[in-house]
């Protein structure tokens, strides 16, 4: 009886046995069906090859429509390089100090010439009257003489020590400052940096950038700040290098505002080659895979080809590329990521299956 039940207990074990495993081997094409329906459109629809040494994806205008993937011509532009670089706010203390020595000077210099005038007068009357019939000693014609000379000798020295000065200037601040600072009344340039209703900038350009001039104008703000950049006027080359930043110097000037001396200010001018073509790249359409940006090139009606793009020159929402991209060429707008996924799908089969 034990026996009986034994087998009968095995028998209903094999059964199960084989029951689990029939529901096992007819249920894994339904689960693999389900699951592929889950998979995006383009997985069964698209095929992945390499042509010209780029992956291309061949995908039909029907699976292009139902993954929602859209292109758009590129639009032509124009681009002028900008140059970014650092600048200071410099403190014209110096300057006035350097103005009023030399202002001093050269009034020394007017206060002997008048002297001299007088001494040299003296000396020429006192010479006639020694000359009709000694009506002056000659003791008095030589003191006046010398008085003269005295007063020649101290106009050169102040001559020399105004010129010292201007040259001191010079060094320090260049030719054009030099010219401001040096007039008896500041012109409307000096007045404004005198009133502090404008500040002098040293900017430090790269030594590749183009030499700027009186219409080179650039913008300027506060470094780190975020407020709005202002206009900065071109003055003159500067004698002076920065500490800091190693580059050709010039110096601009600008409203003081929130400016003040000691500060430093980030710098931004137009480079003065002439405008690049290219065209515009909208962000929508850029992927990121190993830190590039790339897009999608629509080869034909059914074929996609990934390109590398420059995200160097930002213009609104796009960004400037000046080659290889034609105007009027098409790339993916809408989808990109998809693609993207799929390329990278079909080498994972690859890898797989090697």
């Amino acid at each position: 009886m034990n026996r009986k039940i034994a087998l009968i207990i095995a028998l209903q074990t094999l059964i199960i046995i084989v029951l689990f495993w029939v529901l096992v081997f007819y249920g894994k094409d339904e689960y693999e069906a389900a699951t592929s329906e889950h998979d995006d459109v383009i997985a069964s629809a698209s095929h992945v090859t390499t042509e010209n040494g780029a992956a291309t994806i061949t995908l039909s205008p029907e699976s292009q429509q139902q993954s929602g993937i859209a292109t758009s011509p590129l639009k032509a532009s124009t681009h002028v390089a900008a140059v970014s670089s650092f600048g200071m706010v410099i403190g014209i203390d110096t300057l006035v100090e350097q103005r009023t020595r030399y202002l001093a000077a050269k009034a020394d210099a007017s206060v002997v010439r008048a002297a001299i005038a007088n001494s040299q007068q003296e000396y020429q009357r006192l010479q006639m009257l020694n000359r009709d019939n000694h009506n002056v000693s000659d003791r008095a014609v030589s003191a006046a003489e010398a008085a003269w000379k005295a007063d020649e000798a101290k106009l050169a020295a102040a001559e020399v020590a105004a010129s010292s000065i201007r040259d001191s200037i010079r060094q320090q601040w260049g030719e054009t400052l030099t010219e401001w600072a040096t007039q008896q009344s500041p012109g409307a340039d000096m007045q404004a940096l005198l009133q502090y209703r404008e500040v002098l900038i040293q900017v430090t350009l790269p030594y590749d950038a183009a030499t700027p001039g009186k219409n080179t104008p650039l913008m300027i703000e506060p470094a780190g700040a975020q407020g709005k950049a202002i206009q900065a006027m071109y003055v003159s080359p500067s004698p002076q290098t920065d500490n800091t930043i190693q580059g050709k110097t010039y110096y601009y000037r600008a409203a003081a505002g929130n400016l003040r001396a000691g500060m430093r200010v980030t710098v931004r001018m137009q480079a003065q080659d002439k405008a690049t073509a290219g065209v515009l790249i909208p962000q929508s359409a850029v992927v990121w895979y190993a830190n590039k940006a790339w897009v999608y090139r629509k080869a034909s009606a059914d074929k996609f080809v990934r390109q590398q793009v420059s995200t160097e020159s930002e213009v609104g929402d796009s960004w400037f590329n000046a080659g290889p991209f034609q105007p009027g060429e098409e790339i993916v707008t809408s989808g990109a990521q998809l693609l993207l996924s799929e390329e990278f799908k079909y080498q994972i089969k690859n890898e797989n299956e090697d």
